[in-house]
């Protein structure tokens, strides 16, 4: 039995929902998503939205916690958005953004250029004497987690300086360098 998939949505005012039988579609003041589903119903109640499974089939009880979170996340994500912060920390660690495209200089001998989808705000906070920090900031969870991840990937934080992107408040798990 899922717990998780068990648990009622609600629905803030200015959100509206349309569940067709394959799909579902809400909309916020922030955009628009829409989902795919499948072995799984929705109802749809007032201002909540529950998620009912038919069987007990394995493939079915995972899907049924999967949909509830997905919708959950669709919904708070066109009423507030979801916002996640990378932090550059490492001697002459920079960023900068032009529009779309952040410009990552991370110690190689090349900046890093790379283009942000179009749906991801991003933010770059450069102050004297404190690590820079790349904001982005979308209505899409997994979007903003994808790209976060990726900016991430360029240079993983490593264990013996803790150099490298980071997100803001990842403890980096720290080991001792070599004993003389």
């Amino acid at each position: 039995m899922s717990r998780i998939g068990n648990n009622p949505i609600n629905i803030p005012e200015g959100v509206t929902v349309e569940i067709q039988p394959t799909h579902i579609t809400v909309k916020g003041k922030l955009g628009e998503l829409t989902q795919e589903y499948s072995d799984v119903d929705l109802k749809m109640e007032e201002n909540t939205i529950t998620v009912v499974r038919h069987s007990d089939n394995k493939t079915v009880k995972s899907k049924h916690g999967l949909y509830r979170s997905l919708i959950a996340n669709m919904i708070e994500g066109v009423s507030n958005g979801f916002t996640k912060e990378l932090e550059l920390v490492g001697v002459g660690y920079r960023a900068s953004n032009q529009g779309q495209k952040l410009d990552l200089a991370l110690g190689f001998s090349h900046n890093i250029l790379f283009d942000i989808a179009p749906e991801v705000k991003i933010e770059t906070i450069s102050e004297k004497g404190k690590n820079p920090i790349v904001k982005l900031t979308s209505h899409d969870k997994q979007l903003v987690g994808y790209v976060a991840a990726k900016i991430r990937s360029f240079r993983k934080p490593e264990p013996y300086k803790g150099k490298g992107v980071k997100f803001v408040g990842e403890q980096i798990r720290r080991k001792a360098g070599k004993s003389a």
